[in-house]
């Protein structure tokens, strides 16, 4: 089958969840007020209260939440066939990952900008904020501390990917003064911004920069992730016009060019689709596709995470009310796009089906390095782009997303410590360093206590970031469909994707108990059923909150 078929397809559909169910949602679920004044104004600090041009807090959203993931997820979630990681994604993209994200900005900005997280305890009852926060908690430090061990391992592995990767944030630097200082045209600094990233890109090739396997008893990879996370403390401590977001802005349009360059080179090869459309072989070992397909891949169709950024630093920064369904829902649309590129990359950048076969040889396999190999093969036959840049170009892409997912995940770390320190009245919590701080140390702590001196720790507790991503997720919608219950409105459109997440993490979960029990790995077996005490006390206070609700309606309408 080409690739083109599957490609057309699927940029239509979203189009389709764009313009239309997303306008639905905005006009008659959460009914968008252009009048309200959003906490960006009500609480405007110039630091992390910032009114923002809606573009470039686009820019911030999108490139924040998508990462690696929607690149490693699908580009592993093939080796089921092409099929059921296309239907997820598509779908997912439309009826899921959209309503969730856009409504979780929505939920936020009426709550005077309050984490997901916080505002649990206001919607739903204390209880299920305590779980919400121990959930929260656990996904970032396993975002923060793998995210570091993909972007190092990717500089290890990719020497000309270094100059591009350092020189995007002093580019970010000079666009923010640019910007908010020289106020120049958002189209002459975007311009500039492309020209100067894309330069740096030409130049990685020929400047490239290899960390030496030792330094001071450290190996290379640990000392890049030294160097991360000291970066990202620094950035998180930043204005978010500073860094931040022009930073996510110029990733965000680099995103697009590079999608373009992809998706021009398999229209003009039009490669087929090597892959099986189900596969019926997996190698040995391989978990059923239903439900761990369903958590293999979370951003790209649906993820907790997401959550995190649009009621954490989004929020605060949306300049009125009606730009949530661009930014949130878009933002939802462009990570189905990449994730969509993954699938057609990692089934179709092949020349033959042996060799697909010979890079899939076990669940987990693939990856990013299925998405770069075979995209820089697309690239060089489509576009004549020589292999070596179009492979730099992609790295650079997968490093650039996972690096400002890190700096955004940082910043809501800090705000999780701030908010625990207001939550438990300890004033010196509250303060933007030493919850910066505890946040950098715990995923040291995690990266080095866990891995040793590698600083791969975050790998371990990797394996269950899936469904408990996923029950984050669940947790978000759960908050979004009791506010629409308590305002009359219909809550279906939350409801069913909140269902339908619960039962297939709590599956997952039952599933990878056994996997785990079966390996004796009993340090993820024990984190599996704290996961899966969540999910269920999640379920039920799901259905609590939901009857309360329902039942303070009936209550108000008899009076």
């Amino acid at each position: 089958m080409s690739a083109i078929v599957l490609l057309v397809l699927g940029l239509a559909a979203m189009a389709a969840g764009y313009f239309l169910y997303s306008k639905f949602i905005a006009e008659k679920i959460y009914r968008l007020d252009p009048d309200f004044r959003t906490p960006a104004h009500e609480y405007e600090d110039g630091v992390d209260f910032v009114p923002t041009n809606r573009f470039i807090l686009w820019g911030h959203h999108f490139t924040s939440v998508a990462g690696a993931a929607p690149i490693v997820g699908p580009a592993i979630a093939v080796i089921w066939g092409w099929l059921p990681a296309f239907l997820w994604v598509v779908f997912g993209t439309i009826f899921f990952a959209g309503v969730h994200d856009f409504g979780a900005i929505w939920a936020s900005v009426r709550n005077r900008a309050k984490s997901v997280g916080a505002l649990t305890g206001d919607v739903v009852g204390k209880r299920a904020r305590s779980i919400f926060m121990i959930v929260i908690f656990l996904v970032l430090l396993m975002v923060n501390a793998v995210f570091a061990v993909v972007i190092a391992g990717l500089m290890m592995n990719f020497s000309s990917a270094v100059v591009p990767v350092w020189g995007a944030i002093l580019v970010a630097l000079i666009i923010g003064q640019l910007i908010y200082r020289r106020m120049l045209s958002l189209p002459m600094v975007s311009i500039i911004g492309v020209i100067a990233l894309y330069a740096l890109i030409g130049i990685g090739p020929s400047v490239p920069l290899q960390m030496p396997a030792e330094v001071a008893g450290l190996s290379g990879n640990a000392v890049w992730i030294l160097i991360l996370f000291a970066y990202a403390a620094i950035a998180s401590l930043l204005p978010v016009w500073v860094l931040l977001q022009p930073r996510d802005y110029i990733n965000g349009l680099q995103l697009f060019i590079g999608l373009i360059v992809l998706y021009g080179a398999i229209l003009l090869l039009n490669p087929t689709l090597v892959a099986p459309m189900v596969n019926d072989n997996v190698p040995a070992g391989t978990p059923s596709m239903l439900p761990l397909l369903f958590v293999t891949i979370a951003c790209g169709a649906i993820s907790g995470f997401h959550g995190l950024v649009s009621s954490g630093t989004t929020s605060k920064q949306l300049n009125k009310e009606t730009d949530a369904r661009f930014v949130g829902y878009f933002g939802a649309v462009g990570e189905g796009m990449l994730a969509l590129a993954a699938i057609l990359a990692a089934t179709a950048g092949f020349a033959t089906f042996a060799d697909w076969e010979a890079m899939y040889t076990a669940f987990g396999a693939g990856g990013v390095t299925a998405f770069v190999e075979g995209g820089a093969f697309m690239i060089h036959n489509g576009l004549g782009l020589p292999e070596a840049t179009a492979a730099t170009l992609l790295t650079v892409m997968a490093a650039l997303f996972a690096g400002t997912t890190m700096d955004t995940g940082l910043r809501l770390q800090r705000y999780i410590f701030q908010e625990w320190g207001e939550i438990y009245n300890q004033p010196w919590m509250k303060k933007n360093a030493p919850a910066t701080l505890l946040a950098v140390g715990s995923c040291l702590l995690l990266a080095f206590g866990a891995g040793g001196a590698d600083g791969t720790g975050g790998m371990i507790i990797w394996p269950l970031f899936g469904t408990t991503n996923q029950l984050l997720a669940g947790l978000t919608l759960l908050v979004i469909t009791v506010m629409l219950v308590r305002l009359r409105r219909p809550m279906w459109y939350t409801l069913v994707p909140l269902c339908f997440l619960l039962v297939m993490t709590i599956a997952a979960l039952l599933i990878q108990l056994r996997t785990f029990f079966e390996q004796g790995n009993y340090f993820l077996l024990i984190v599996d059923i704290v996961v899966l005490i969540a999910a269920i006390m999640v379920a039920m206070e799901c259905a609590s909150a939901l009857k309360r609700s329902r039942a303070e309606m009936a209550e108000q309408a008899d009076n």
